[in-house]
């Protein structure tokens, strides 16, 4: 089962391990580091199922991201870790793509999360450790149910940061956080018009923040002065997962001084039976507003989200999900693109569940077919319906991310991975997801995605 597992201890090992080989000299240090890297290859095909707009020149309007067409892109991902040195260390990481037959279609319809060609420093970072204590600053890729990157698309997105993790406490994990700048997927994933060529992304003071919907003049980008963040996660009680986080995101744009405040929380708990594991997760998150200007927004929402699945039952796995969201009132996801919920549909994503007056379910059942002898080969299938009733705001407000009349909208999703065996690091990956959304007229779209990856 392809269980979103958004982990903020993977930056514990990231932190903690590097105290396990330490350097003598500075020389050693850099002498010693790590080399890694990615080849990527990726084709798209998107048919949003609205007409292309009319966009003849450069600079001429037209709005993204609807239309049908497709996208072959490139990229190479190249990082590098020092070993530490008297519990110091140093990371960095350049991104770089290009889409080289790439036509005005595709570059109207892909500006504001594929088509940027270019490089870019994503990560350059110091990290400290002492003790149990590790703290990492400066740009760097982030993975938690709040504050998440992104690596969906060719760039990947980054936030300039500073934080600390500690485990000093039994079977728990704390971590801190604050961010002030944001790098998107492309160079335009800030507009909402067409105008000439996207680029290679940069870092600016302002972020996606998922769960807006097309709030900002057709975009879910803001403008901000600093967001924090604290979190942590408990494994104090065999086979239970407690995770809580909350983010504090200050002075966002078009809202008068106005503050954000989310909040998550989750439960999963493994029951291992003797022929495979019964798995049953439950989550909440919310999000509040600070003043009247924010508040006429209306993202004050809650969602309540429950799953429950089975996995290892001779390499079948499967689960059923449930999400609910208030009335009237929306939800932050968080900020960039990565947070996601249990009935996220596969490609279109977690936003299109996080919206006032909705509830969504998720059917998903996966195969692992090294049981029967082709290792690397998995497939995964998923059946999402996502009902949300009409909700209208007072006069001079807005309900982000809500539907004028009711709707309907079905996702029949599918993916084939393929870890090639004979070439350690190379992955083959295949997903598709044809979608309806029915209000007083039907809307079909479609998205295939090819991707080559090679890991070194």
């Amino acid at each position: 089962m392809k269980l979103a597992k958004l982990s903020l201890v993977a930056m514990v090992v990231a932190g903690l391990a590097s105290s396990s080989f330490a350097a003598d000299t500075l020389a050693d240090a850099f002498k010693n580091g790590k080399v890694s890297g990615e080849l990527k290859a990726w084709y798209f095909d998107r048919d949003t199922g609205s007409a292309n707009p009319t966009v003849s020149t450069p600079g001429a309007s037209g709005t993204l991201g609807k239309g049908d067409a497709d996208i072959f892109s490139t990229g190479v991902v190249l990082g590098y870790i020092t070993d530490p040195l008297f519990g110091f260390g140093f990371g960095a990481t350049f991104q770089g793509s290009y889409a080289p037959f790439a036509d005005k279609d595709a570059k109207n319809l892909y500006a504001t999360d594929m088509y940027g060609s270019g490089a870019v420093l994503s990560e350059a970072y110091v990290t400290y450790t002492v003790g149990k204590t590790t703290a990492k600053v400066g740009r760097q890729f982030i993975a938690s149910p709040l504050v998440n990157s992104s690596g969906s698309r060719m760039f990947k997105e980054a936030f300039q940061a500073a934080v600390l993790v500690n485990t000093d406490l039994p079977d728990t994990t704390l971590v801190a956080g604050y961010s002030d700048k944001f790098q998107g997927r492309t160079s335009d994933y800030d507009k909402t018009v067409a105008g000439g060529d996207s680029e290679m992304p940069s870092f600016k003071k302002e972020a996606v923040f998922y769960g807006t919907g097309a709030a900002n003049g057709g975009s879910n980008v803001f403008g901000f002065d600093g967001a924090y963040t604290a979190a942590a996660i408990n494994k104090s009680i065999t086979n239970l997962t407690l995770t809580g986080q909350y983010l504090f995101v200050n002075d966002v744009e078009l809202t008068q001084g106005g503050d954000a405040n989310v909040f998550y929380a989750e439960g999963n708990y493994v029951i291992p039976l003797s022929a495979m594991k019964v798995l049953l997760d439950a989550t909440y998150r919310g999000s509040r507003t600070s003043n009247p200007t924010f508040d006429s927004f209306h993202v004050e929402g809650d969602m309540y989200q429950g799953r429950i699945g089975f996995s290892d039952l001779a390499g079948f796995n499967a689960s059923v999900a449930y999400s609910t969201v208030s009335e009237d009132q929306s939800v932050l996801l968080g900020a960039g693109n990565g947070p996601t919920t249990y009935t996220a549909p596969l490609i279109k994503g977690a936003e299109v569940t996080s919206g006032a007056n909705t509830d969504a379910y998720k059917v998903e059942v996966g195969y692992d077919f090294s049981k029967i002898g082709v290792t690397g080969l998995k497939v995964l299938a998923q059946y999402v319906k996502i009902n949300q009733d009409a909700s209208i705001a007072p006069v001079g407000q807005a309900i982000l991310n809500n539907a004028s009349v009711d709707t309907e909208s079905t996702f029949w999703s599918g993916q084939v991975a393929y870890a090639v065996p004979s070439l350690k690091g190379l992955t083959l990956s295949l997903e598709y997801e044809d979608g309806k959304k029915e209000t007083t007229s039907t809307v079909n779209s479609d998205e295939m995605r090819l991707r080559a990856t090679y890991k070194f």
